[in-house]
C-alpha cells in the first residue's frame, strides 16, 4: 500500500509539472511584449553592442531568465571554426554588461555584444560566401521568466551589413524610394524590367532624370545626332550653341554575389532621388580631405542616371557568380548567348552612356580600371585613356575618404599586365566600344566599409562627369566622328604595345586602314551558313550597328553581289564594335600573362561567310541601291516538289534540332552513308510528311533523295549524360538532345576531365572535349597508344585545320576549317586503327588569332580522332566544341558524334573488313 501511495504521489506531481510546462509553452507562444533595444539590426561584418531594457512588471530572479535569439539560447550561438568547418568556435552573443535592475524600478537593463560570426569582417572568401546567406533574416530576441513562462521579445534583423537586400526585398525597396521621392520632389523616376532571367525573375532597371523631356531629348535628338552627325554637335559645343543637354551615367552589377554592387546602387538611387544635396569627402593630391557638396537638382540639369541593379537576378537569389545555366555573364557580353546578357547589352547600346561603372569585388587593392595592356585595337584608346584615368582617380579619392581604406590601385598605372581589356567579354569593356568611359570597380572585401567605398566611388564619378561634361562629351563625339569619317587615327598606335612595351600599333597588314570599308554577308550560294549570317545581322542591329541590304545586284571588284546581300558599312559611329566582333582577331602570344580568352571572331566561330571590301563607297555609287535594315529577314526552308523522301543537309545547327525533334517524336530518320546528288555522307533522310510538320520551325537546306543512295536508319533518340560543365549541358539542350543520368545514358559527354573508366568499359560511348578530358583518358590508360601534350590549360587559339572529309563524323564540314582551342592541348599519339578526324595544317599560317605561348608546338598536330573499345565509340577532341556556347560552328562535330554513334560503329566494321581484303592482296 505504501508503494502504491508513493506511486500516486509521484504521478500527481509529474502531472502538475507537465501541466505547468504546457502553460508556460502556451504563454511563450501567445504572450509577447516589446523589449526596448538600442539597435534593431546586427551585422555579420561589424561587432555591435545592443543596449536592452524590459520590464516584467515585478522583480524577478535574474538567474531564472532564459535568453534566446531565434530558436537557440544565447550560449548555443557559436562562431564558425574554419578548421572544423562548423559552428564550434567561441560564443557569438555574450553580455558585455550583465542583466541588472535600474535603481528603484522593476526595469531590467543589459548590454549584449554580437561578435563576428566568421571571425572576420570580410565575408569575401568563397569558403564563407557560400555559407553566410542561411543566417540572413529576422530573429526574435526573447527573454522568458522560467517561473511563469512569460516571454518578452523583439524582432531583430541579422544581416550582412545594414543596407544588404535580398532579391525579394529589392523591388519593394525601389518602390519605396520612388514613392518617397515623388512625395518630396518632381524628379522623373521610371522603372522597367529589361527582361527575365532563365528562372523567370525580372531584371530591374531605373532611369532617374530631371524630367521626361530630358530623357526624350537625349534618346530622340542628342544621341541620334551624335551618332549620325557628330561634327555638327562638336561645332555647337565649340561655339556655345548646344544649349541644355544631359549625358547618361550608368551603374551596373553583373556578379550579384559581389554584393555591394547591388546595394551601393540602391543607396545612390536613394540619395539622388530623395536628397537636395549630397555631401561627401575626397582626398586631394596632397592627401588632404576636402568636402564636396553635390547639388542634386543641378546634377539633373546635366546628367541622366541609369541603374541596372544586377544582370543576374537568379545569382542574387542563389548567391552565385554564375547564372542558373552556369554561365559567368561577365564573360558573355560579346558572345551574348544568355538571355540576361542579350537584354542588358541591347539597353547599353541604346543609351551609349558617357560613363559606365560596373560594380564588383573582391580585390584587396581596391581596384579601379582602366586596364593594363594589351588593349583591344578597336578602341579609340587615345581618346579614352586620359579621362578614364582622371575618373578613376576621382572615384578612388572619394572611396578612400569615406571608408576605412587608405589606398586604391589603377591597373593601367600600377600593374604590368594580367588585367587587360583585350576582350570585350566584360561589361565595362563592352561599353567602351560604345564610346563610354568604362570601369570595372573591385572593392576589397565583403563588408560595410566596402559598401561605403563603392557608394562614394559612384559619387566621385558623378562629380567628375558634372565638372567636365563638355570635355567628356566632346571626347565621345570625336570618337564617333572617327567612325563616321572612316578615320584610322595613328594616335592609337602608341598605346598598342607588345610584352616588351614597344609600340606595335594596329595590325594593318598591307592595308592603309585598319578598318575595311565594308563587311559583306552574302546570302546566296557563297554563304556557307545562311541561318548564322542572319543571326549575325540581328546581333549587329541589337547592338546599335548600322546594317544595309542591297535592293539590286551590285558589282564590286569583279564580284557581283545579288539583291538581298547584307552590308555593314564601316563609316559609322559604332564601327569599333562592329570590327571587334567581325575581324579575325590578333595574335598576342608574346604576352606572358592574360586575364581571359580574347578571340571573338563571329564568322569563324559561328561558321558563316563574311567578306572584307576595301573599296571606298563601293556600295554608294551611281546605280547602286541599298536600304537600311531595321529587321533581319531570316531564310526559310524551301521544299522540293517530289513526294518521296528528302535529305536534310547536315549544314547547320537547325538541322540537328529538327532531327532530334523527329527522333523524340518516334519518327524515322536515316543518314546517308555515301555522297549523292546534291548531298553528302552524313546528311539526314526523312519522310515528306515528317518534314512538313517541322519545316516552318527550322531553317533546313533540303534536297530530294536519290533512290540509289545508301542510307542507314538511326535508332531511337540517343540518351546523353553530361559529366562536364554547365555549358555542355546548355548547348546539348539547345540542340534538342535528351539529357539523362550516366546510368541511363547511351553516350557520355565530358569537357572537364571527370572520366570514369569503368563506365566506358561497360559499353557506353564517350566523347571527350578539350585538354582536361584528354588528360583524364591518358591517366586512366584507357587507350593503348594514346598520348597528348599541352602548354597550359588556359592558352587559346583559332587554328587552321585539315578535316578528314571522308569521315561520317565530320559531315557538313569542308576539307579545311578554322577550329577554336581553349585548353592549349593537342594529340601526340593516336591508337592503332583509330580514325583521325582533324589536324592542324602544317603551314606557316596555321595560327589565326589568340594567346598561346609555345603555339609553334601545335603546328601539324592531330586534334581529333575516333576509335572503339569493344562496342563503345571513343571520340576525343583537343579543340573546344562548346566554349561559352559561342563556338556554334563546332557544335555539329559533337552532334555527329552523338547522333551517328551507332552508324559510326557499323561503318568502322565495314572499313575494317575492307582493310583485311586490301592486306590480303
Amino acid at each position: 500500500m505504501k508503494l502504491r501511495s508513493l506511486l500516486i504521489t509521484f504521478l500527481s506531481a509529474w502531472m502538475i509539472v507537465a501541466y505547468a510546462t504546457q502553460v508556460q509553452e502556451a504563454q511563450a507562444e501567445t504572450v509577447e511584449e516589446t523589449i526596448s533595444t538600442s539597435i534593431s539590426m546586427v551585422s555579420m561584418t561589424e561587432k555591435r553592442e545592443m543596449e536592452i531594457s524590459f520590464d516584467f512588471g515585478e522583480k524577478v530572479d535574474l538567474d531564472e531568465l532564459e535568453w534566446t535569439f531565434g530558436d537557440k539560447r544565447l550560449e548555443e550561438w557559436k562562431m564558425y571554426n574554419a578548421k572544423d568547418k562548423g559552428y564550434t568556435g567561441a560564443q557569438l552573443i555574450t553580455f558585455s554588461e550583465a542583466p541588472s535592475y535600474v535603481e528603484g524600478s522593476t526595469t531590467v537593463k543589459a548590454t549584449l555584444e554580437f561578435d563576428l560570426l566568421y571571425g572576420t569582417n570580410n565575408l569575401a572568401p568563397r569558403s564563407i560566401r557560400v555559407l553566410y546567406p542561411e543566417f540572413i533574416g529576422d530573429y526574435k530576441l526573447s527573454v522568458m521568466n522560467k517561473n511563469t513562462g512569460e516571454v518578452l521579445s523583439k524582432q531583430i534583423t541579422y544581416n550582412v551589413y545594414d543596407e544588404y537586400l535580398t532579391y525579394d526585398q529589392l523591388k519593394p525597396e525601389l518602390d519605396n524610394i520612388t514613392e518617397e521621392a515623388n512625395a518630396l520632389n518632381d524628379r522623373f523616376i521610371e522603372y522597367k524590367s529589361l527582361g527575365q532571367s532563365y528562372e523567370g525573375r525580372e531584371i530591374h532597371f531605373i532611369t532617374l532624370a530631371k524630367n521626361q523631356e530630358a530623357v526624350d531629348k537625349y534618346l530622340n535628338q542628342t544621341l541620334p545626332e551624335a551618332l549620325e552627325n557628330p561634327a555638327s554637335l562638336l561645332k555647337k559645343i565649340e561655339d556655345g550653341t548646344i544649349g541644355d543637354y544631359q549625358v547618361p551615367i550608368w551603374f551596373n552589377n553583373i556578379h550579384p554575389d559581389e554584393v555591394e554592387g547591388v546595394d551601393a546602387q540602391v543607396e545612390l538611387l536613394r540619395m539622388l532621388a530623395e536628397d537636395d544635396e549630397i555631401t561627401f569627402n575626397v582626398v586631394n593630391e596632397q592627401g588632404e580631405e576636402e568636402e564636396i557638396i553635390l547639388d542634386v537638382k543641378e546634377a539633373l540639369d546635366h546628367a541622366i542616371f541609369l541603374f541596372n541593379f544586377t544582370n543576374n537576378p537568379d545569382g542574387r537569389v542563389h548567391n552565385t557568380r554564375a547564372n542558373s545555366n552556369g554561365f559567368d555573364l561577365n564573360r558573355d557580353n560579346a558572345y551574348q548567348t544568355q538571355q540576361e546578357t542579350v537584354v542588358v547589352t541591347e539597353e547599353i547600346a541604346k543609351w551609349s552612356p558617357l560613363s559606365f561603372l560596373d560594380l564588383h569585388g573582391y580585390v584587396s587593392d581596391f581596384l579601379i580600371e582602366p586596364c593594363t595592356p594589351p588593349h583591344n585595337p578597336n578602341f579609340e584608346f587615345d581618346l579614352l585613356i586620359d579621362n578614364m584615368l582622371n575618373q578613376a582617380h576621382a572615384m578612388g579619392q572619394a572611396g578612400i575618404a569615406n571608408s576605412d581604406y587608405d589606398s586604391y590601385a589603377i591597373p593601367y598605372l600600377d600593374y604590368e599586365n594580367g588585367w587587360d581589356d583585350m576582350t570585350p567579354a566584360y561589361t565595362a569593356i563592352y561599353s567602351m566600344l560604345h564610346g563610354s568611359l568604362g570601369h570595372t570597380i573591385e572593392v576589397p572585401g565583403l563588408n560595410q566599409q566596402s559598401l561605403y567605398a563603392m557608394v562614394h566611388a559612384g559619387l566621385g564619378a558623378i562629380n567628375f562627369v558634372l565638372e567636365n561634361k563638355d570635355e567628356l562629351f566632346t571626347q565621345q563625339l570625336e570618337l564617333f566622328k572617327r567612325g563616321v569619317e572612316g578615320e584610322d587615327n595613328r594616335a592609337v598606335d602608341e598605346h598598342l604595345v607588345n610584352q616588351e612595351g614597344i609600340a606595335i600599333g594596329r595590325d594593318r597588314g598591307e592595308n592603309a586602314n585598319f578598318f575595311p570599308d565594308y563587311y559583306v554577308l552574302p546570302m546566296h550560294d557563297l554563304q556557307k551558313n545562311k541561318w548564322e549570317a542572319a543571326e549575325m545581322v540581328d546581333y549587329l542591329l541589337r547592338n546599335g550597328v548600322k546594317v544595309e541590304r542591297t535592293t539590286s545586284a551590285v558589282k564590286v571588284a569583279g564580284v557581283t553581289y545579288p539583291k538581298g546581300t547584307y552590308l555593314v558599312p564601316m563609316k559609322q559611329a559604332k564601327r569599333g564594335f562592329a570590327n571587334a566582333v567581325l575581324y579575325k582577331g590578333d595574335d598576342i602570344s608574346d604576352w606572358n600573362n592574360m586575364y581571359d580568352a580574347i578571340v571573338v571572331n563571329f564568322p569563324d566561330l559561328r561558321g558563316f561567310t563574311v567578306e572584307e571590301i576595301r573599296v571606298p563607297d563601293a556600295f554608294a555609287g551611281v546605280g547602286t541601291e541599298v536600304t537600311e535594315v531595321t529587321e533581319v529577314a531570316y531564310p526559310q526552308t524551301e521544299m522540293p516538289k517530289n513526294k518521296g523522301h528528302y535529305v536534310i543537309k547536315n549544314s547547320n545547327n537547325e538541322a540537328v534540332k529538327a532531327v532530334n525533334e523527329l527522333l523524340q517524336a518516334g519518327k524515322e530518320v536515316s543518314v546517308t552513308t555515301a555522297n549523292g546528288n546534291g548531298y553528302n555522307k552524313g546528311d539526314y533522310v526523312v519522310k515528306r510528311n515528317d518534314l512538313l510538320s517541322i519545316k516552318d520551325d527550322y531553317y533546313l537546306e533540303v534536297v530530294e533523295l536519290d533512290n540509289k543512295s545508301r542510307v542507314e536508319k538511326l535508332k531511337a533518340a540517343p540518351k546523353v549524360a553530361v559529366v562536364g560543365s554547365g555549358v555542355s549541358l546548355f548547348v546539348l539542350k539547345q540542340l534538342g538532345f535528351e539529357i539523362t543520368s550516366v546510368e541511363e545514358a547511351d553516350i557520355i559527354v565530358d569537357d572537364s576531365g571527370r572520366f570514369d573508366k569503368e563506365t566506358i568499359l561497360a559499353g557506353k560511348s564517350y566523347i571527350g572535349i578539350g585538354g582536361r578530358a584528354l588528360n583524364s583518358v591518358q591517366q586512366a590508360n584507357l587507350l593503348e597508344g594514346f598520348s597528348f601534350a599541352r602548354t597550359n590549360f588556359y592558352h587559346e587559339g583559332l587554328l587552321k585545320t585539315s578535316v578528314n572529309a571522308d569521315s561520317i563524323l565530320t559531315s557538313g564540314y569542308s576539307a579545311e576549317e578554322k577550329f577554336y582551342h581553349t585548353t592549349g592541348s593537342w594529340i601526340t599519339g593516336v591508337p592503332a586503327g583509330a580514325e583521325v578526324l582533324a589536324q592542324v595544317v602544317d603551314t606557316g599560317d596555321y595560327f589565326v588569332a589568340g594567346w598561346w605561348p609555345g603555339k609553334e608546338q601545335v603546328q601539324g598536330q592531330v586534334t581529333a580522332f575516333t576509335t572503339t573499345i569493344d562496342e563503345a565509340n571513343i571520340t576525343l577532341f583537343a579543340n573546344d566544341l562548346v566554349f561559352r556556347a559561342h563556338t556554334e560552328h563546332s557544335y555539329r562535330l559533337l552532334a555527329n558524334a552523338i547522333l551517328l554513334d551507332e552508324v559510326q560503329g557499323k561503318q568502322k566494321g565495314k572499313d575494317k573488313g575492307k582493310g583485311k581484303e586490301k592486306n590480303g592482296r
